[in-house]
């Protein structure tokens, strides 16, 4: 007589999601009352009225329109990622084509996303952005009228688009944000709601996503007319609303400036490390955080699992106000909140590269992983503030993501290609680089502590 194992799907409960996005709701709408009834700093609070509907200031009004097109370039991203390997199966691609795939879009994010930092300083991060635009508008129309070889082409597209999008939108906000005469203190505010909007539109990229992919035999052309309509409009939009770049360097003089600044001094060099740390992992966890959910035969809804991760992240950075605020006690102390999330954010990676977990603790230790992301990334933009000059901020970010680069790279070969590295292995060395980012970032604490009592005894 055969024996008949039963599987049972493991499913996530639903107020799981009620949860995550109502804390999400509630801290970045009390906030501003709590800051305001609280602490101030010179004449106004720090807090950023995102809920305030009454006359909005120059500022306001400014941060507005570069988080509306800030979320449509987030959506973008979102919807080109959304398919993953499902894009390339249903076009007939093998495992080892898929792979392939994967490791050019990494060269050319290696090769051509670095060069497009140091241009985004030379000729101004606007027309960086508007290129990012079109490299999903050409993705999108490729995947339209191709089928492999268009696949092929889009992974490479989507590669140097994802390296941009890490610095372009950011510097180009940064330079606006100066060049308006806006306080250097309020960029926090913005920095902690790119993270949140990011977020949500990548949830609600998933969810269009999916309600596109209903019906395959339909082709991709209805998947991809979204990201096309995104990128027309938001380059309409920043060709018309927002002013032209100024070019601040010539070659040889922003060499001259980047080198000066940039690679001879050693606190950007520890900043840098942290950056690539972090993308590195968040790189290393997307491609793994599935077959680690379904090993050994496990059946889990994994379409489901992924807003919880993303909503995860979306309360991090909503912890990041608080945590900062004048009435915290963690105010002006970037250096150990972001050096307390990097650790907590390795040890969990840890954990899950050390021992075969429960779904349920997976799934706990996935979303601690995502919130610390979410608080570690404002964290990073509001250091970068001051240590890196405004005008060499996106060859700055740009070259700080060639470790990871080249790391995911290997990871690729080794890992997926030749299969000599198991992804417990893989888990580890992201865990070991947050360690070692936590570490750096201590270090740099430490220096700075140091430079101000030499300064006091002078």
């Amino acid at each position: 007589m055969g024996v008949v194992i039963e599987r049972e799907e493991w499913e996530l409960n639903p107020l799981v999601y009620v949860f995550l996005f109502a804390c999400c709701f509630l801290s970045v709408f009390l906030f501003p009352h709590v800051s305001r009834s609280g602490v101030t700093v010179g004449a106004s609070t720090t807090a950023s009225s995102l809920f305030d509907l009454g006359p909005s200031t120059t500022f306001l009004r400014f941060q507005r329109r570069f988080l509306l097109v800030y979320s449509i370039a987030s959506a973008m991203e979102g919807l080109q990622s959304a398919y993953g390997e499902f894009e390339f199966g249903y076009n007939g691609m093998t495992k080892e084509q898929i792979v392939s795939a994967a490791l050019a879009g990494t060269v050319v994010a290696f090769f051509l996303g670095t060069s497009a930092g140091i241009l985004s300083d030379i000729i101004g991060p606007r027309k960086i952005c508007i290129c990012y635009c079109f490299l999903h508008l050409l993705v999108g129309v490729a995947k339209s009228v191709t089928r492999q070889p268009g696949l092929l082409l889009s992974r490479m597209g989507t590669g140097l688009a994802s390296s941009v999008f890490a610095f372009c939108f950011e510097s180009w906000m940064v330079n606006e944000h100066e060049k308006h005469g806006h306080r250097v203190d309020l960029l926090s505010d913005t920095f902690w709601l790119m993270t949140l909007f990011e977020s949500s539109c990548f949830i609600g990229s998933q969810g269009l996503g999916n309600l596109l992919v209903k019906n395959p035999q339909k082709g991709f052309l209805s998947r991809a007319s979204p990201a096309v309509i995104f990128a027309m409009i938001c380059i309409l939009y920043m060709w018309k609303e927002w002013n032209a770049d100024c070019q601040k360097f010539t070659v040889s003089s922003y060499r001259q400036s980047f080198t000066g600044k940039i690679f001879s001094d050693k606190r950007v060099w520890m900043l840098g490390w942290a950056q690539a740390s972090v993308q590195f992992s968040v790189s290393v966890f997307w491609i793994l955080w599935a077959p680690t959910m379904v090993a050994d035969g496990r059946e889990v809804q994994l379409s489901h699992i992924y807003p919880c991760f993303l909503g995860s992240r979306m309360l991090g950075s909503t912890a990041f106000p608080w945590l900062t605020s004048a009435a915290s006690p963690l105010h002006n102390e970037d250096h150990n909140l972001l050096t307390a999330a990097l650790a907590v954010a390795g040890l969990v990676l840890s954990i899950v590269a050390y021992d075969y977990q429960d779904i349920a603790v997976l799934m706990a230790l996935f979303c601690i992983f995502h919130s610390c992301i979410g608080l570690i990334l404002p964290c990073l933009a509001s250091l970068r503030t001051k240590y890196v000059p405004n005008e060499l901020r996106g060859g700055m970010i740009s070259a700080s993501l060639v470790p990871a680069h080249i790391a995911f790279l290997l990871i690729l070969l080794l890992g997926a290609y030749y299969r000599s590295l198991s992804n417990a292995s893989i888990l580890a060395s992201a865990a070991a680089g947050l360690l070692s980012a936590a570490g750096c970032v201590r270090v740099l604490r430490l220096w700075g502590k140091y430079h101000r009592q030499n300064q006091r005894e002078l």
